[in-house]
């Protein structure tokens, strides 16, 4: 392969990587490519990063195109009204998660887009406000008032839909997690609303029902 590549050979990569089998099973996640992610890394390597082909990628809607897109491009080159509306389209599970962690997250205006998102009508840019929320509970929680995100949590997450619910638990856990002089009022607001308490947690994993994360990573901190 070429050592840069057009949109069009990079499209035609992208289709000679789908697995049906792997399609399949993604379909079921509500994501709709069937390509192996780390060969999907290994062609963003290839390519390396390029933002305007990045853009390229993204405007042709196509699921793989745009995953491979929120690898190669450059968070910091995004204004935030393209942020905006590009976090809009993020209907697949996959490219909101590769989106919210890889572009949101690393992007200088973050906290801009934390701030116009929180309480936005659509449950995907209401989740992702509070998937950065959690990351500055975490990194940076100067300035946040823990309390009153605590009265949100506890008046809104049992019946929010499930990606802002997700995300809002996370919040709650992280709180837990990294105040101890909130943790009590963490664990009861967990325990009172049971949010995740039924989730299926593999082996080893700790469930992301809130008491028992909160529980389980306070202890680790706390040696």
């Amino acid at each position: 392969m070429p050592a840069t590549m057009t949109v069009p050979e990079i499209l035609t990569e992208l289709a000679a990587l789908e697995d049906p089998k792997m399609r399949a099973a993604n379909e079921k996640r509500g994501d709709d490519h069937g390509i192996n992610l780390s060969k999907m890394r290994a062609l963003a390597k290839h390519v390396k990063v390029d933002h305007a082909v990045a853009k390229e990628l993204w405007a042709t809607g196509e699921t793989p195109a745009r995953l491979l897109a929120l690898l190669i491009c450059k968070p910091r080159e995004f204004s935030a009204d393209e942020l905006d509306g590009m976090l809009r389209e993020t209907r697949p599970p996959k490219v909101n998660e590769w989106f919210v962690s890889y572009i949101a997250k690393k992007s200088p205006l973050a906290e801009e887009m934390r701030l116009r998102w929180f309480g936005d009508a659509d449950p995907t840019v209401n989740a992702a406000a509070w998937s950065l929320t959690s990351e500055r509970v975490v990194k940076k929680p100067e300035g946040l008032d823990l309390d009153h995100l605590l009265d949100l949590i506890e008046h809104d997450m049992k019946d929010a839909p499930s990606r802002p619910q997700w995300a809002m638990n996370e919040t709650l856990a992280n709180i837990g997690i990294h105040n101890p002089e909130l943790r009590p009022r963490a664990l009861a607001i967990g325990n009172a609303l049971q949010v995740l308490a039924d989730y299926p947690t593999a082996p080893g994993c700790i469930s992301p029902f809130a008491p028992i994360w909160i529980t389980e990573m306070s202890k680790r901190l706390d040696h």
